[in-house]
């Protein structure tokens, strides 16, 4: 018999190889409001295990913001549970158009548009604005939606460089040969860095991009402690989510309006999405409300409190423990659980192997007690001879 190819036979070796390297993952089910949750360990969730969760996103806490939950509740009443189309077509609600005008205030710029999410955000700038003729310098750590916003602008004809990791004089090489040859560059790097918790240096990258015409675009998503780009040195592009801070769902673009106005008119992901649902963007409007505020400001005191009893000095609120081998920090990972502890390992190819790691994520609505019960526990882990470096 002659062997012919089938779709479910390539299915079960991939399978298969996912699991011989280690790297098969399933998900985990949480049933609770904030940190102190439970992880669902079977099937009909019956088996539940108590745990104070570090692997959140929700930085000042705001998922179950009273003021946050009512006004998804206020949007499901007037205006349902969906928005019908796509914003271009008839699917824009008179929230999308507030909390875009709420953005751009608070991003200093003069407009602001929504995406579905950060990752469309990236997508949709990143396609929109290059092409035959642009070259798109990528730090090497970005985020996946900035290399694959970059892969498909790749397609239409840009060229992508990739920088290594926060090299500003790699940077710089490159603005001054294109700038001898012409053409239009795009900088896009992210401000804090998903899996290092680092930080990006504005100053010195927005003066480069000045100095050399180029356009810089920020993924903003996790720099709810800042660094702030300084205004008025180059054209810049901020790209945020709703989705962590902002304790919602959706992306959105910030910048002059001709750029804003141009991508709502090229970014396939805004044109040919559906527009986000009203709740939603509700939520991220009194959220955003909430930040903005004298109780915003406090919360983000509270955060670097916590970052400060964990990593002093570390600009932001993920801190990575960098174990190396997989196995490793995974076995972290599975200890601190046994612990009451949900830190998340980190592996290949979410990262580069032999940098595989627990990444911590705090919280302001951790408590003082919460976080040096972490701290102790991590503490515990590197001193034992199977983690000590």
């Amino acid at each position: 018999m002659t062997d012919r190819f089938t779709w479910r036979h390539w299915v079960h070796q991939e399978r298969d190889s996912i699991r011989f390297a280690g790297r098969w993952r399933t998900i985990r089910d949480l049933d609770g409001p904030g940190p102190d949750t439970f992880v669902v360990e079977d099937g009909d969730g019956e088996a539940r295990r108590a745990v104070v969760s570090f692997a959140s996103n929700d930085y000042l806490g705001l998922t179950r913001h009273p003021a946050v939950v009512a006004a998804a509740h206020d949007a499901l009443d007037r205006w349902g549970t969906g928005s019908g189309a796509a914003r271009l077509v008839a699917g824009s609600r008179t929230v999308h158009g507030d909390l875009e005008a709420e953005l751009a205030e608070w991003k200093r710029a003069e407009r602001a548009i929504l995406f579905p999410t950060g990752y469309a955000a990236n997508l949709g700038v990143l396609t929109a604005l290059g092409g035959p003729g642009v070259r798109i310098l990528s730090d090497e750590l970005n985020h996946a939606s900035i290399v694959d916003g970059c892969r498909l602008a790749r397609a239409s004809g840009a060229e992508v460089a990739v920088y290594p990791h926060r090299d500003l004089d790699a940077v710089e090489a490159t603005l001054r040969r294109r700038g001898a040859a012409g053409g239009r560059t795009i900088v896009v790097t992210d401000t804090v860095f998903s899996m290092d918790g680092d930080a990006a240096a504005l100053d010195e990258l927005t003066a480069l991009c000045g100095r050399h015409g180029a356009l810089l675009v920020l993924d903003e998503a996790h720099a709810v402690l800042g660094p702030e780009p300084p205004p008025g040195r180059c054209e810049l592009l901020r790209i945020g989510t709703l989705s962590k801070a902002l304790a919602s769902l959706g992306g959105f673009v910030a910048g002059d309006a001709p750029f804003v106005e141009l991508v709502a008119n090229r970014a396939r992901p805004f044109i040919f999405t559906t527009a986000s649902p009203p709740a939603t963007t509700a939520a991220a409007l009194a959220a955003l409300r909430v930040v903005r505020s004298a109780e915003g400001a406090a919360l983000c005191t509270r955060l670097r409190h916590h970052v400060a009893g964990v990593a002093p000095s570390h600009p932001s609120p993920i801190v990575a423990v960098v174990l190396g081998d997989e196995a490793v920090a995974m076995g972290a990972s599975a200890a601190l659980l046994e612990q009451g502890l949900l830190v998340v390992a980190i592996r290949p190819p979410s990262v580069a192997p032999g940098t595989s790691r627990l990444r911590v994520a705090l919280s302001a609505a951790h408590t003082d007690d919460q976080v040096e019960r972490l701290r102790t526990a991590l503490c515990g882990l590197l001193e034992a001879p199977a983690l000590a470096p």
